[in-house]
């Protein structure tokens, strides 16, 4: 990630800010998911949208988004 990429997404969560490297939004999803999970973090209505939305173009990744709202 650029240090300009970093400043853009600053603290917004998925459904205000993706890679502009589509290849690397699994990886992101998966990474967003395991920190969410580990630390018993709360997921708003928008975010579990977002979230699901982009599990749908992860065919090769074995994801589930089945975070508590």
């Amino acid at each position: 990630m650029t240090a300009a990429s970093n400043r853009s997404k600053a603290d917004k969560d998925p459904a205000d800010w993706l890679s502009p490297a589509v290849a690397n939004r699994c990886t992101y999803l998966n990474d967003w998911v395991t920190i969410k999970t580990r630390w018993h973090l709360s997921v708003d209505a928008r975010e579990h949208q977002a979230l699901a939305d982009i599990a749908t173009g992860c065919p090769d990744d074995d994801i589930t988004v089945t975070l508590a709202r």
